[in-house]
């Protein structure tokens, strides 16, 4: 883990994103996770896509009367290069069976949340 946690680092410094394709969403750092198993949870998610950097955000996109996972969701990097190696790197990869689609995002508002109460979490 610190190898990779190394090699990210230095792409990280590395990366030159003029005249890359990635430029169009340097103003974002939501990218746009589709295709993983229903089962997988925001838990498993953040597991698997912190290791191109710290997750501030994810939104699992859930059917509104049953609660289960659509199979897609929104992720939010703190540094918004980690989503250039997060499409890089995870674009199509395998997870129990199915192709994740990795993309970026580039204007995304996440939803309001509902029932909150004035400390900030859900009731």
């Amino acid at each position: 883990m610190r190898n990779v946690l190394k090699l990210s680092e230095l792409e990280l410094r590395r990366t030159s994103e003029k005249g890359s394709w990635h430029d169009m969403y340097k103003n974002s750092a939501w990218i746009f996770v589709g295709g993983f198993p229903y089962t997988l949870t925001e838990g498993d998610l953040i597991c698997i896509f912190s290791q191109y950097g710290e997750i501030v955000n994810i939104n699992l996109v859930r059917d509104k009367d049953t609660g289960k996972s659509k199979g897609f969701c929104f992720i939010c990097y703190d540094d918004q290069r980690s989503t250039i190696l997060a499409v890089d790197n995870l674009n199509g990869i395998k997870i129990l069976g199915n192709s994740l689609r990795v993309d970026h995002v580039a204007d995304y508002k996440p939803p309001k949340e509902k029932n909150k109460n004035k400390g900030g979490f859900a009731k």
